[in-house]
């Protein structure tokens, strides 16, 4: 099993890139409503990383344990 496909960039699949992308602005709204909007974060704003988070295994289960479909080859010239 090739855990490397958990956390080395280049070895994500859209799902977890999306995921990931999205913890980072999740993070980056919760950072700036805070400390420089100085409001209280939104009801159920917390639910945004919970779905991230999701997303993300979900993602990770289907890298490493999905077989790549034989009709889809990808050709780098």
């Amino acid at each position: 099993m090739d855990f490397e496909k958990l956390y080395r960039p280049s070895a994500l699949n859209s799902y977890q890139f999306i995921a990931v992308t999205g913890l980072i602005m999740s993070g980056a709204a919760h950072l700036i409503i805070k400390y420089l909007v100085a409001r209280p974060l939104p009801t159920g704003f917390g639910w945004l990383y919970v779905c991230w988070a999701g997303l993300y295994v979900v993602g990770s289960l289907l890298n490493l344990f999905g077989k790549p479909s034989s009709g889809h080859h990808h050709h780098h010239h």
